[in-house]
């Protein structure tokens, strides 16, 4: 009966939490293609994108943890750098930073259905297997900052194969960025978000306080593109350092069965033959 309960009350959590996930886009859909339609009015298309994020992370009735270590003052141009673990964390990102933000994503987003298109004319789309989308980029980028306007990049490159424990090797392309362009990189990490949702094929939800780390800023001034791996090294370091040791491995998929342990046979010696020194057998699943 335990496992009956749990497995309907995370197919009703994961219900509620995609209802108030899509809903809220639904309804602001046709606002959204109208504002993005001319980039004079993308700021206010990002303010709705985060208002719509604030909205559905509040009905989801999880609490938020913020940390902010001596944030820049609002408007100053910078690169922020966070890890990649769930496919919340953009939505993450938009509530827990301030201001007219730019984020650099992979093409597929701008497949998804109705929001794709949005996102490729407000935001930064990037093939990382094409040379001249990765270039062309990086020069998107950097228009973005000398307009004053920050940039978000994941510098693994995808979510990482064991998030909250490991992070994927980073791309040298935000701290190039952030050097030539003269601005700050802000280390961010979220701790908790592939406990929530993780990357799993399907659609797993499960209840999760979250947890957002922006760790100080990292001046830039006087380096140069050569000082670029010291200065990945130096960020991955700090966004790995807040990890946490609860926030290990990906929720488990619930089941209204209990799960029986496999029972592996027991086989049978054969009294026909001598007995074996036991130093030369081997026992499965030791």
């Amino acid at each position: 009966m335990r496992h009956l309960l749990r497995y309907i009350g995370h197919r009703l959590y994961t219900t509620w939490a995609t209802f108030w996930f899509v809903a809220p886009f639904v309804a602001s859909y046709p606002v959204q293609v109208a504002l993005s339609k001319r980039p004079q009015w993308h700021r206010h298309l990002h303010s709705l994108n985060r208002n719509w994020s604030r909205l559905f992370i509040r009905m989801w009735g999880m609490p938020v943890e913020v940390e902010k270590h001596n944030p820049l003052p609002a408007g100053q141009p910078c690169v922020y750098v966070a890890n990649h673990s769930s496919y919340i964390d953009i939505p993450l990102l938009f509530k827990a930073i301030p201001g007219w933000l730019n984020i650099m994503g992979k093409i597929s987003l701008t497949k998804v259905p109705a929001w794709g298109p949005i996102f490729e004319r407000v935001y930064i789309s990037v093939d990382r297997d094409s040379a001249m989308s990765r270039g062309r980029a990086m020069v998107q980028a950097r228009r973005s900052l000398e307009a004053g306007r920050p940039v978000v990049i994941f510098p693994e490159g995808s979510i990482a194969k064991n998030p909250g424990v490991e992070l994927e090797e980073f791309k040298d392309g935000a701290f190039q960025l952030a050097i030539t362009a003269g601005v700050p990189v802000v280390p961010i990490t979220m701790t908790m978000n592939h406990r929530f949702m993780p990357d799993v094929g399907g659609l797993r939800i499960r209840y999760t306080p979250l947890h957002i780390v922006l760790h100080e800023p990292i001046a830039t001034t006087g380096l140069t593109v050569a000082d670029a791996p010291a200065l990945k090294q130096r960020v991955e370091t700090i966004i790995a350092s807040a990890f946490r040791p609860e926030a290990a491995g990906l929720p488990m998929p619930s089941s209204w069965r209990r799960t029986v342990p496999a029972q592996f046979p027991v086989s049978q010696p054969n009294m026909d033959k001598p007995a074996e020194d036991s130093t030369g057998l081997a026992l499965p699943n030791s």
